[in-house]
């Protein structure tokens, strides 16, 4: 996609007259790099290029200080095996040095390479910072109910994507009314908020359950499976999600709670490719005639053929006509408009109606 993709997908949803179109569609991928570049600069630039490399729209960070953000005694809600950090604020504060300069620097170096900056943020003065850098905002949904921080957010007008997980429908209603009700427009994510998410847990039928109670909204996919094939994403997006956030990762292997779930380049070049023939599958969702079938239309059809010979002058019975292939002749979706009509010359047995053969 192009720059400011997001922004462009929000204006052509908001145009679209049939949004109940879940036909699947190139989404908007985002690289959700979050904080894994663990406070050092170079590690976060690499972050950017290896995304946009393998094909992200946009990447994503975090943008957080641990003090503002958990409780010193916060308990952790991730497998400790692979993050063994017992509470929320140790570990955020693991990585909460960066502050508005290291974003603005990155932003800038996403617009060198040709991704779109996005971060998360989780206070109110990292929201206002990151207001003159970003084209959209990310909520977490760790905070469907911080109604404050919401509304900050949406007065500032910007299109909110906001995740959905561990939500149900009253609360997420709630959060999106908020935005809406501050000019604010809104996709919603569908979001399991479990790390990491087995995939029997994936729930994706969940997309169409916002597609069914938001049909005017936006839904896309916030995953946190393991990556494998990728086709958790894939079938996210034959489902109609139009954006796919997956947290990505420069090393798979490393130790932390957002390395081990995350997608890395190669994943994520692999998804684009099953992305090509996914949507080159799904082809058009238009109930319009299909070039491709022209030959077939008009040979493996029928037409109203003599099942006799005719005279010139004879009225035509129901008797007097077979429906029979080709489709070349009079199409029997017209028999009440033929049957009674006088015959104005003679016609032979097994031959296919004409209109001009028809007073």
């Amino acid at each position: 996609m192009s720059e400011s993709a997001i922004k462009q997908l929000f204006e052509t949803w908001a145009a679209q007259p049939d949004k109940d179109n879940r036909a699947a569609t190139r989404p908007y991928i985002i690289a959700e790099a979050g904080v894994n570049h663990e406070g050092d600069m170079e590690t976060a630039i690499r972050l950017i290029e290896l995304a946009a490399q393998g094909g992200a729209d946009a990447i994503k960070f975090q943008t957080y200080k641990a003090s503002t953000l958990a409780a010193r005694n916060s308990p952790a809600y991730w497998d400790l095996n692979q993050e063994p950090t017992k509470t929320q604020f140790e570990l955020f504060q693991k990585h909460d040095s960066f502050g508005q300069r290291e974003y603005e620097k990155l932003k800038l170096h996403c617009d060198a390479v040709g991704i779109e900056f996005i971060s998360t943020p989780f206070d109110a003065e990292s929201a206002e910072f990151l207001n003159q850098l970003m084209p959209v905002f990310k909520i977490s949904s760790s905070d469907i109910t911080n109604k404050p921080f919401i509304e900050q957010v949406a007065s500032y007008g910007k299109p909110i994507i906001l995740s959905t997980g561990a939500s149900d429908k009253a609360e997420i209603t709630r959060a999106k009314n908020w935005i809406e009700d501050k000019g604010a427009p809104v996709a919603l994510l569908h979001c399991v908020l479990n790390y990491p998410t087995a995939d029997e847990k994936a729930h994706l039928g969940r997309i169409n359950g916002l597609q069914r109670a938001f049909p005017d909204t936006i839904i896309g996919y916030s995953d946190h499976t393991f990556p494998s094939d990728m086709e958790t994403c894939l079938v996210a997006t034959a489902m109609g999600a139009r954006i796919i956030e997956k947290h990505f990762s420069q090393d798979k292997t490393l130790p932390g709670n957002d390395h081990y779930h995350a997608m890395d380049a190669d994943d994520l070049r692999l998804f684009n490719q099953r992305l090509d023939r996914l949507v080159s599958l799904a082809g058009s969702s238009e109930l319009t005639l299909l070039p491709e079938e022209d030959e077939a239309r008009l040979n493996a059809r029928r037409s109203l053929v003599t099942a006799r010979a005719l005279t010139a002058g004879e009225q035509i019975s129901a008797a007097d006509l077979i429906p029979k292939r080709p489709a070349h002749g009079i199409s029997p979706a017209h028999i009440d408009d033929v049957i009674g009509r006088t015959v104005v010359k003679n016609i032979p047995e097994d031959e296919l109606l004409q209109w001009d053969m028809l007073e």
